[in-house]
């Protein structure tokens, strides 16, 4: 066993409580805990169990990682968190542009500073779009609690770890039918699973500066994998702020309450108005989904 520790510096008018929401979605608190001041989170960590406690403090993000095993260095650590609390994000260049919209303006003055939160991995993120595909967050929250129970990876604090592609990729799809996934989740899933591990899709390479459009291409390939799940997981996954989420439900039902619309605005609407927003498109639509606090957005 070994911790690593770092310290990050956080801008003027961060907002933890968006962080702190994201996480804390799952009530049953099996791999996440939330209290008032961070939280703790089951990770894998270089393929090893690890427990990532994560303390916010005047102006700081305060990290320290207990791995079951060889840690590695702090500057990874600090990598991985600054990705998390989404600190990449050009958000106050948003907000310089667009604070003065009849529409956005109201949506940015109730929440500054609103930055996506981010997954610890890719992979992670592309696995909860998978799972989250047409049914409501309460729903996908339950599958996945599901599946880290099928996997039972857990750290030695006994807080479960979301599971690797590798993990993933050695189950069957009636393994995860019984969590609750769909044949057509089920193969997407192991789809994703194996391509990972063979190397077909080298999802933390592409942390490194590939285009999110290479990103997409490559992705769109997977059986089971479309433009929400793709714009989903490169929002989450690695920081794109520029995805279409015009299929999103809470996106349409928000859109049409900021647009005073008897209905929600139906998806060829809801992606013409998001056009006009490019490249913040998905940011748009984290402010829509934080309209609605839908699953901490």
């Amino acid at each position: 066993m070994s911790v690593i520790h770092c310290d990050i510096a956080l801008p003027a008018g961060f907002r933890p409580q968006d962080i702190l929401a994201f996480h804390r979605r799952d009530g049953e608190r099996l791999a996440e805990q939330v209290d008032d001041d961070g939280l703790k989170k089951g990770l894998l960590w270089r393929g090893l169990p690890a427990c990532l406690d994560l303390r916010f403090r005047s102006g700081r993000a305060i990290l320290s990682l207990d791995v079951d095993g060889e840690s590695g260095d702090a500057g990874e650590l600090e990598r991985m968190g600054r990705r998390m609390l989404g600190l990449s994000q050009p958000v106050e260049a948003f907000e310089r542009q667009y604070r003065g919209h009849p529409q956005l303006g109201g949506l940015i003055a109730a929440r500054a500073g609103l930055r996506v939160p981010q997954t610890a991995t890719p992979f992670e993120a592309l696995a909860w779009a998978i799972t989250g595909q047409q049914i409501s967050v309460a729903a996908a929250v339950t599958i996945r609690r599901r599946m880290l129970l099928l996997c039972d990876c857990r750290h030695s604090s006994g807080l479960l770890c979301h599971p690797d592609a590798a993990r993933l990729a050695a189950l069957t799809a009636d393994q995860l039918g019984e969590a609750g996934f769909s044949r057509a989740k089920s193969r997407a899933i192991l789809a994703l699973s194996q391509a990972a591990v063979s190397g077909e899709l080298p999802l933390d390479a592409w942390l490194d500066g590939a285009a999110a459009e290479e990103i997409s291409e490559r992705l769109l390939a997977v059986p089971g994998i479309g433009p929400w799940t793709v714009s989903y997981a490169l929002l989450r996954g690695y920081g794109w702020l520029d995805g279409s989420l015009h299929g999103d439900v809470a996106v349409r039902k928000a859109l049409g309450m900021v647009l005073g619309a008897a209905d929600k605005p139906d998806q060829r609407q809801t992606q013409a108005w998001l056009e006009a927003f490019s490249p913040w498109r998905a940011l748009v639509a984290a402010h829509l989904w934080a309209l609605l606090q839908a699953g901490g957005f």
